[in-house]
């Protein structure tokens, strides 16, 4: 299960609140990695905005808004968003 998706390699982000009981998640998703590389990102991503998160899917689910943050973020990381 460590293969990589098909994607259009551009990174997609969004904010997410359904069936969470109003609290929202910021869902990165449409990443070229295996799931390894997601855990590692997803930890990294975690650490740096201080917040709590999870890997499902080959998408990272991040709690809270956190969408610009992330952009930033990832495109410093080299990724296209």
């Amino acid at each position: 299960m460590n293969t990589i998706p098909e994607t259009s390699g551009k990174v997609k982000i969004r904010h997410e609140t359904a069936g969470r009981k109003n609290k929202g998640v910021t869902i990165i998703y449409s990443l070229p990695l295996s799931r390894a590389q997601l855990e590692k990102l997803a930890k990294q991503l975690k650490s740096t905005f201080g917040t709590g998160g999870t890997v499902k899917d080959h998408t990272i689910e991040l709690q809270g808004d956190q969408r610009e943050k992330v952009a930033v973020e990832l495109r410093r990381l080299g990724y296209l968003v």
